[in-house]
């Protein structure tokens, strides 16, 4: 089967390559997004795809608009595609595209759609503490995420998964299901299903604001903030901005789900109803482990934060180099 493969991140990289590696598949070309300027020295940076793409010395067209670019159109009707597969690419592609391949779009999705539509399903899944989420393929069509499905593969998720380690457990599952959509789609065993409308959700991109912790929330609420919009979410503590990148609710509830040092913690401190403040103010500090502070429900153990131009470090790192006291408070940025 000839693929035109579209896609950017690191996420589409595991699909690539299973396709690269696959008897079955031949890969005519890579369409990615321009390469942008990263880092300090701001140097020109090609996409992971395109990375990839380079190493099997393949074709790769990166057009600012891929719906206005005429050379990349022709370049498109012209290869002779069976089908063009879409992971995470970054542009919208119109219908003149969409009907260029004789077996269709198919997309790679990561979440279990109609759940979840849009930029960051991953990101938001995470924030609102779902248990499960998964890939979805499916036929495109001019909508966001509107097409017809054509499989389905779920996932746990686990009270310490953060965007990276959910992304990397998806993009796997992901390559194998898109292995097995596009065999299944040629052979005319799968039967497209139409998404349920009055089902869906939406996963808009994720905005500067959300990544601002507020710590009148509950515990399990600024914990799933913090994992699914990692590693941004941003607090203050001594007048600085700092990052909380990795926490855990202090609360019997989650024991089973808790690093072992946290249930060892969890079991010596049983009287944890002295631990009490305001939101936001360092209630406790566990040995080896990091400090505690009260939300507006519960109290949040800091695993890992990460200062000002600093690289990230461990909550009890922290906790010593900051010589950290019990009565200090984090801060909400905007108050």
């Amino acid at each position: 089967m000839k693929v035109v493969f579209f896609g950017t991140p690191q996420f589409a990289v595991p699909t690539l390559e299973n396709l690269l590696n696959h008897p079955d598949f031949q890969v005519l070309a890579v369409v990615t997004q321009p390469d942008k300027r990263r880092g300090r020295g701001n140097q020109l940076t090609p996409s992971p795809i395109k990375t990839v793409a380079i190493t099997h010395n393949l074709p790769v067209w990166q057009p600012q608009r891929v719906k206005k670019d005429t050379e990349t159109l022709s370049l498109l009707r012209e290869v002779g595609a069976d089908v063009f597969v879409v992971i995470a690419y970054g542009q919208i592609l119109s219908q003149e595209i969409l009907d260029i391949p004789k077996l269709g779009c198919v997309n790679v999705h990561a979440s279990i759609l109609p759940k979840y539509r849009g930029a960051a399903p991953i990101q938001w899944c995470l924030y609102n503490g779902d248990k499960e989420t998964g890939i979805t393929t499916m036929l495109m069509d001019a909508g966001m995420d509107t097409g017809a499905m054509l499989l389905k593969a779920t996932t746990p998720i686990n009270l310490l998964d953060n965007a990276q380690d959910l992304a990397e457990k998806l993009a796997t599952i992901g390559a194998d299901l898109l292995v097995e959509t596009l065999i299944g789609l040629e052979r005319g065993e799968i039967k497209p299903i139409p998404q349920d409308n009055t089902e869906a959700t939406y996963a808009p991109l994720i905005k500067k604001e959300d990544y601002q912790l507020d710590w009148s929330k509950s515990a399990i609420q600024l914990h799933n903030q913090i994992r699914g919009f990692y590693p941004n979410c941003i607090t203050s503590f001594r007048n600085q901005p700092i990052k909380i990148t990795a926490t855990a609710p202090l609360d019997p509830t989650y024991l089973q789900e808790l690093p072992s040092e946290i249930q060892e913690y969890l079991h010596k401190e049983s009287d944890r109803s002295t631990l009490s403040g305001s939101p936001g103010e360092v209630v406790g500090i566990a040995k080896g482990i990091g400090a505690i502070a009260q939300t507006g429900d519960g109290l949040l153990i800091l695993r890992e934060v990460q200062l000002a131009g600093k690289r990230p470090q461990s909550g009890w790192d922290f906790v010593n180099g900051m010589r950290l006291r019990v009565g200090e408070v984090f801060e909400n940025i905007n108050g």
